[in-house]
């Protein structure tokens, strides 16, 4: 599928690019292409260098938080929350440990970090799957929650927007924050309503309930600042 989507971006810009020369008269389209090439392999070089020593810092504090057992405690810790959500999953399993593990770096904003977790966490619940052919209700949450995407501390946006030269690249913090807050909120009651999940039952508020009265006061408290104190926060914060 991938082979065959960029496959169809080269064969459309090819096209456009002809387009352009044959109707437009725009001669130095290929040209132009031939820089674009080249700057963006050049950037993409670039953006690479700069996330690797972040991942690999990350991903090594991951890699020891899964050896020391960090990954067995959350399975525990989060084993009452998940059952309600995640009914079909044993208490305990790996797949929970993993799922949190890849929820927290998707709140760092550490999305390659998340990958390889997020993966490994969607193949144990695959061996819970009684039809293989079929996502179960376990792998449809953990996917939509995924996608989107709870992000306290975009770390990646920030580096690229210092790559960009952006003057202050962590201004974009609350309105990620705010954004980020909003979708999943929104994911997890979409397909609670759909899978009919015991939202409201004491267990998951008693996991949700704090969580959502710390960022509700937060967004309270930044609905009285001004755009100035607003950008300022988001700087400091960020």
């Amino acid at each position: 599928m991938l082979n065959a989507l960029w496959l169809g971006f080269f064969l459309i810009a090819a096209i456009a690019a002809l387009a352009q020369w044959l109707i437009g008269g725009q001669a130095q389209v290929f040209a132009g292409m031939v820089q674009a090439l080249f700057a963006m392999a050049k950037l993409s070089v670039e953006v690479m260098v700069l996330l690797f020593g972040t991942l690999t810092l990350w991903l090594g504090f991951l890699r020891i938080a899964e050896k020391a057992g960090v990954v067995q405690w959350l399975a525990w810790a989060l084993g009452p929350l998940f059952a309600k959500l995640m009914p079909e999953v044993p208490r305990g399993h790996p797949a929970l440990g993993l799922i949190t593990l890849n929820f927290a770096a998707n709140a760092l904003g550490l999305d390659n970090a998340a990958t390889p977790m997020g993966l490994k966490a969607m193949r144990e619940l695959q061996t819970l799957n009684p039809r293989p052919d079929t996502a179960t209700n376990a792998q449809i949450l953990f996917l939509v929650l995924n996608a989107s995407s709870l992000t306290l501390l975009p770390v990646t946006v920030f580096m690229y927007r210092m790559q960009q030269g952006a003057p202050d690249p962590t201004l974009v913090f609350l309105p990620i924050l705010l954004a980020t807050s909003a979708s999943t909120l929104v994911a997890l009651l979409a397909v609670g309503l759909v899978q009919r999940l015991k939202l409201w039952h004491p267990v998951v508020l008693a996991y949700l309930l704090p969580v959502a009265l710390l960022l509700g006061g937060f967004m309270a408290l930044l609905a009285t600042l001004s755009g100035a104190a607003l950008a300022s926060l988001s700087s400091l914060l960020g």
